[in-house]
Parts: structure tokens; C-alpha cells; sequence
């Protein structure tokens, strides 16, 4: 395979399983965002599953003494190497086209990646309750103290497409012992086979992470035969797992910015920008909406000024910032931000989103559109693309209009409100003075520590 940007013919990406890779007769095609097959993904049936995840019970952990040095050469195969027959430029290429993902966007994951990946088990060692040790051998482990273990053995991923990005988390759980296998999204799946791949390259074996394309339907007997597992998708997955506490469901963010009169938000409008329009648009730490104590129109016109420049070019083109999809998906989606913003005051995309690159694609162009109150239903409408929704914001409406949040970047110097926000249960995140909505570092929660769900402390006494 070539390591060019471009790359000639189908692609096959095996399934990567306890014994090696795995090829079906027939697999599924991966197309890219005009349609064109760009690649052939092995889709494992059930009993292919089950029995993958019985190699992943009976395997040992990842050796703790070796863990940082597998993460590291991992990492850096990443970033780096030829992987699968793909070096990384033609890599990112394919993940451009497939996922619509700008390519500037994409070159800049791999790089993060590679970082989050070398700096997996210190993030996840942030997690550990300072009264816990690491195991039986940590040395500050006396009698009568905690110690910190697994709440299983095997930890599956049901991944999403949407940004590259999403895979940094689950290499924590390898990191913390636990054997993984990774679902791939159809849309896009050359990251996570990269990344398992450049794993089992750098020494993980094959029995302690695999990396296991399904249909919607086996998916299941992914997620029912894991220990732990985590679920990406919209409300209805959230709604789905919500009461299953060995299932942690990601949906949408709807990540938000707090403008209070006490602070000038023209200072900010760069952060405003890059909150909604930052990775495309499409993770879910992109602000969705942005409420400002007083007249909000001022603020939504400049954001609108702002976002209107951004050109309309093909995933891959350098100079791209936009997303871009399938045509008939690009006008799906249109159709319904036309119906959800009914009733609301269009400062840009009230004509239309949809930008057709004549090939059968179409740019996702950015929208912005004011509503009347601070809990105006639009606000939780969460689309992939810059999409963002202005609202004012009074003291009397508090926190309560600002809650089921990600991430909330808040432009005050009221430090009581500060504390409300913190003190909100729904708000995972809230950063203050001009930290925009997308800033994310190796150890720092996205939501919550991943190990709050996967590992507990344990009281241990007396001595060995």
C-alpha cells in the first residue's frame, strides 16, 4: 500500500482479533463523503464476538511495569509509522474523506492522539483516590488503607465517527489492566484499526485488545458481553443504557458559553468563534449555544460576520475548516434546522446550509440563529456542524437554563456564579476567563474521570 496522500483501490481493514487478523468473503463497503468505495471493512458475526471476548477474559493484563513503554512506541507508530499498509498521510487522507473531517483537523488529532496515547496511564492514574493505593505492591499501601482495583476484566468501546478524537479515551482502560475490544464506527474505522494496530505493534498482544466491526445488531452481544463499556451515540442510546451501570452512554454535549454583563464579550469573539467553528464543528465540546446577560443580537451578528467567511472546500483541500457529507444527508439535515429554528431570528444559514461540491458531497456551511428566552427548546438541538444558538440570560434564570452541559465556558467575574456552576450536577465542566470550549490535556476529566467508572477502592488490612 502506498504511504501517499493518495491512495489507489480499496483499502482492507481486517478485523484484528485474539488470533490475528480476520478477513470475511464479504465485507462491508466504506464509502467516502461523494460515495466512492474507498475501502472493504470485515464485519465479525456474533458468535466471532463471543468468542473474542472469552480469549479477552482468559488473557492476562498488560504488565504494569510495561505499560508506559508500550504506550509510548505505540504512539509514536502512530503519529509516524506505516500502519496496515498505510503510512499517515494517506491515512489521514482516507480519514478526511470518509468522515467529512477537515484535513487540518484530522493531521492535528493524529498528533494529540499520539500524545494522549504516550500519557494514557498517568491521565488515568489522575482518577486514583489519593487514599488508595495502586495494588498490594504500591509502597505507601500500609495496613488498614484502600486499594484501588478493577470493577472487571473486559472494557468494550461501541465507537462513533465523528472525530478521530474519541479513541484517545478507552487506551485508559488498557492502561488500568483491562483487556479491550473496540467497535468501530462504519463511517470511519481507519483510526481505531491504526491505533490497535499500532498497539499490537508495540507489544500489546493480540488476546488483550482487539479491534472487532459489526453491524447494529451483533453490537450487542459486544455491549451485554463486556464487564464494562462504553456507548456513543445520540439521546435515544443515552435513554437506552441509562439505567444499566455497566454501560457509560456519551451523547451529545451541548456545550455552551455564559456571557455576564460584567465582561466585554468583543474581548472574547476569537474564543466565541473557535468554541462553535473549532475541529469543524462536530465534537461534542463545540459550544451549541451562547447566552449573553443583556442584548444578545449585537454579539450573534459578529459571530455571524465571523462564521460566513469560512470557505466551502472538499474534506481533504488543506485550506478546508467546513464539514462535509453526503449530498442527500447534507439536505436532511437543512430540512430539519429549517423546522427546529421555525420561529427563531436567522443571522446566518436561514437560507439554506447545504453547499454543493458537485460530486455528489456537500459543505455543512455554519448557522447561527437568535432566540427569544434562555429556555427556548432550540437551545438543546445539537448538529454536526458549527450550529449555534443565541439566547439572553438573566440572573433570574440562573443555572437552571444552563444545565445537561459538557462543557461551560463562562465570560464572568462573578465568582459566586462561578460556584452555582460547579455546584450544578448536569454541568460536567465549567472553565473561566476565555478557555474555549474544545481545550481538553492529558489528565484533565472530559466527563468525569473514565476510572470513576471502571476501577473502586477496596479496603485491605493486615498484611501478606
Amino acid at each position: 500500500m502506498t504511504s501517499a496522500e493518495e491512495v489507489t483501490g480499496p483499502v482492507h481493514l481486517d478485523a484484528l482479533g485474539p488470533r490475528g487478523p480476520y478477513r470475511t468473503r464479504v465485507p462491508s463497503t466504506v464509502a467516502d463523503v461523494s460515495g466512492a468505495e474507498v475501502a472493504r471493512l470485515s464485519l465479525v458475526p456474533p458468535v466471532y464476538v463471543g468468542r473474542a471476548l472469552a480469549a479477552l477474559r482468559e488473557a492476562e493484563a498488560v504488565p504494569a511495569a510495561d505499560v508506559d513503554a508500550l504506550l509510548g512506541a505505540a504512539g509514536e507508530e502512530f503519529a509516524t509509522g506505516t500502519v496496515g499498509g498505510l503510512g499517515v498521510r494517506a491515512y489521514e487522507h482516507l480519514v478526511s474523506r470518509t468522515s467529512g473531517t477537515p484535513l487540518t483537523v484530522v493531521r492535528a488529532a493524529t498528533r494529540d492522539t499520539a500524545r494522549f496515547v504516550a500519557l494514557a496511564r498517568t491521565s488515568a492514574e489522575q482518577g486514583r483516590p489519593r487514599g488508595a493505593g495502586a495494588g498490594l505492591r504500591d509502597p505507601s499501601l500500609g495496613t488498614g488503607q484502600a486499594v484501588w482495583a478493577r470493577r472487571g476484566e473486559v472494557f468494550a468501546v461501541n465507537a462513533s465517527g465523528n472525530h478521530p478524537g474519541v479513541h484517545r479515551l478507552w487506551l485508559e482502560a488498557l492502561a488500568l489492566g483491562y483487556r479491550v475490544a473496540v467497535r468501530p464506527s462504519r463511517r470511519e474505522p481507519f483510526t481505531p484499526h491504526r491505533l490497535v494496530a499500532a498497539l499490537h505493534r508495540a507489544g500489546v498482544r493480540q488476546d488483550q485488545l482487539v479491534l472487532l466491526p459489526t453491524d447494529h445488531h451483533t453490537a450487542g452481544t459486544l455491549i451485554h458481553g463486556a464487564d464494562r463499556t462504553v456507548v456513543y451515540g445520540g439521546d435515544e442510546v443515552v435513554a437506552r443504557y441509562a439505567r444499566d451501570p455497566r454501560v457509560l452512554p456519551q451523547g451529545p454535549g451541548r456545550s455552551k458559553i455564559l456571557v455576564t454583563a460584567d465582561t466585554d464579550w468583543r474581548e472574547h469573539l476569537d474564543m466565541i468563534v473557535g468554541s462553535v467553528a473549532d475541529e469543524g464543528g462536530t465534537a461534542c465540546v463545540n459550544a451549541t449555544a451562547v447566552f449573553v446577560e443583556g442584548d444578545p443580537a449585537p454579539l450573534a451578528e459578529a459571530v455571524a460576520d465571523r462564521l460566513s467567511r469560512l470557505p466551502g472546500l472538499p474534506p481533504q483541500d488543506a485550506r478546508a475548516v467546513l464539514p462535509v457529507c453526503p449530498l442527500d444527508r447534507a439536505r436532511a439535515l437543512d430540512s430539519y434546522l429549517r423546522s427546529v429554528a421555525a420561529g427563531t431570528r436567522a443571522w446566518l444559514g436561514g437560507d439554506g446550509v447545504v453547499d454543493d461540491l458537485g460530486d455528489g458531497s456537500a459543505v455543512l456551511r455554519p448557522a447561527v440563529h437568535q432566540v427569544g428566552d434562555a429556555g427556548a427548546v432550540q437551545l438543546r438541538a445539537e448538529l454536526p456542524f458549527p450550529c449555534v444558538w443565541v439566547a439572553p440570560w438573566s440572573r433570574a434564570d440562573g443555572t437552571a437554563a444552563l444545565r445537561d452541559t459538557l462543557v461551560l465556558s463562562a465570560l464572568t467575574r462573578d465568582r459566586a456564579l462561578v460556584e452555582a456552576l460547579l455546584a450544578e450536577p448536569t454541568i460536567a465542566n465549567v472553565y473561566v476567563g476565555g478557555h474555549p470550549t474544545y481545550w481538553m490535556a492529558p489528565g484533565v476529566p472530559h466527563d468525569s474521570y473514565l476510572s470513576d467508572f471502571l476501577m473502586r477502592s477496596k479496603a485491605v488490612a493486615g498484611a501478606l
